[in-house]
């Protein structure tokens, strides 16, 4: 383990600089001290070798959800100036804008007498697991409108609600797309694959409001006790695995031809205005708006098989939100009394901005944006609203699910996805998923506790609890 972490509150620890050679700033993150005993020492390294990369301001940031990743810790923030600073895929991802939406229904429990068959009428719809593809192919012409518009080209397709853009960060779509930057083999791997769920721990979720904590905010954002929920999470499918893969490969060689030392190659980066930069920020915007409508066109299966189920109207399922956690951004922020624009990295962290700040939902401006924070299968998923906290200490940033504590093959190893989903099943909690495999890969035990990050974030001030949910009936790929 690092030596001279600072505890700075109970909740709010440091790492100096001269943890490691070169940093910047010092590290900061956020832990109980529960949660201090899943802390892997590399992921901490990670998160110190973040403050040493150029231009970076006031901090590298961890959540509570921290663990190893590539470059950056999953978990891991870190904001930079464009004058001086740099662009990394590692602090971003090879699944751009994987990212989490919660849509509401006019049912509750009492409703939901044919749960199992609404499970399978999803799991027969909605396309998953590993390389599935969609029902319909888009076109090449679809494609550039889906990369170039986000969730918007979905709506305008007529699948969805106008409302729906109001209520997705960045409304559904990063203007700063550049589709030229986007190789052939990405758009191939892009073009059969919009409106799939895919795999590994991507999910979706039937869901009940369990617990409101937050009545006027639960009310602002349509949420009230024993609601229906659906949330799915999944991301840009293989045309953002490859706009990674290609990219890194470019930025490799600018990282040499900038001269940018690094402790880590897997912190591979370009100065944020140079063409390598700026190459990769707009191929990462047009799959991160790819993302935006994949989960768009889940939506609209979602809505339409739950409409004829149950005779809800297709209008009285609105979103609460729909949020990224592997992105990076352009944003203003105040540093040190200064405002200035930043390009901020949220790798496995999500958007936490508070009230008053440009860019919230209408009618949201005094509550904050809409924070969802998925737990594992067969945990607890958390709905929190940002805070003011948020946005002095964290850039308008908390942490984005529960974190992983055993890798894939430990869990698959441990664990009996057949007794797993029987386990799941004395709880009320019905599973359909591509194989018991990936049941054992993505059991609640391979994960911390959901309630304990949201617990940390919540002390520490950088997100506040407003409804806690549960599970009813999950698909997985």
């Amino acid at each position: 383990m690092l030596k001279n972490i600072r505890q700075i509150s109970d909740v709010e620890w440091e790492l100096p600089i001269g943890s490691v050679p070169g940093m910047h700033v010092p590290g900061r993150f956020f832990l109980s001290e529960e949660l201090f005993a899943t802390l892997e020492n590399g992921a901490l390294t990670q998160l110190a070798n973040i403050a040493t990369l150029p231009g970076i301001v006031k901090y590298a940031l961890a959540m509570p959800d921290i663990h190893w990743g590539y470059g950056f810790p999953i978990g891991g923030v870190g904001a930079f100036t464009v004058d001086e600073g740099i662009i990394s895929p590692g602090g971003v991802g090879f699944d751009i804008n994987c990212g989490v939406r919660l849509l509401t229904t006019p049912l509750t429990t009492a409703d939901l007498g044919k749960k199992k068959d609404l499970i399978q009428a999803l799991f027969n719809t909605v396309p998953t697991g590993v390389g599935t593809r969609a029902e319909k192919t888009v076109s090449q012409h679809d494609l550039d409108g889906i990369m170039e518009q986000g969730a918007g080209w979905v709506v305008e397709d007529g699948r969805g609600l106008p409302g729906d853009l109001d209520r997705c960060e960045d409304f559904g779509c990063m203007k700063e797309a550049s589709i030229e930057n986007v190789s052939e083999k990405a758009r191939k791997r892009g073009l059969p694959q919009c409106g799939t769920l895919g795999s590994g721990n991507h999910f979706l979720e039937i869901q009940r409001v369990d617990t409101v904590y937050d009545e006027t905010a639960a009310k602002a954002f349509g949420l009230a006790p024993d609601q229906i929920c659906v949330m799915i999470h999944c991301g840009s499918r293989g045309l953002g695995h490859q706009v990674c893969t290609d990219h890194l490969r470019t930025l490799e060689s600018a990282t040499k031809r900038y001269q940018i030392s690094l402790p880590d190659r897997q912190l591979t980066c370009a100065p944020i205005t140079s063409p390598e930069g700026e190459a990769y920020f707009g191929a990462m915007a047009a799959a991160a708006n790819y993302a935006w409508a994949n989960r768009q066109i889940i939506t609209h299966m979602t809505r339409e098989i739950i409409s004829g189920m149950f005779g809800v109207a297709y209008e009285e399922m609105p979103l609460v939100y729909d949020v990224t956690h592997n992105v990076a951004k352009r944003e203003e922020h105040v540093t040190d009394g200064v405002r200035q624009e930043l390009v901020v990295h949220r790798k496995g962290a999500t958007r936490a901005f508070g009230p008053d700040t440009p860019g919230l939902p209408p009618g949201l401006n005094t509550i904050g944006q809409p924070v969802l924070i998925p737990g594992s299968m067969g945990t607890p998923s958390y709905v929190l609203k940002g805070t003011a906290g948020a946005m002095e200490k964290t850039f308008g940033s908390t942490c984005h699910g529960a974190g992983r504590v055993l890798s894939r093959s430990t869990a698959k190893k441990e664990g009996n996805g057949a007794k797993i989903r029987a386990n799941l099943a004395k709880q009320g909690i019905y599973v359909k998923a591509t194989s018991n495999m990936i049941i054992a890969e993505e059991a609640p035990e391979a994960y911390k506790s959901s309630s304990a990050v949201v617990d940390v974030v919540h002390r520490a001030g950088i997100a506040e609890k407003v409804a806690r949910i549960r599970p009813v009936g999950v698909i997985k790929g």
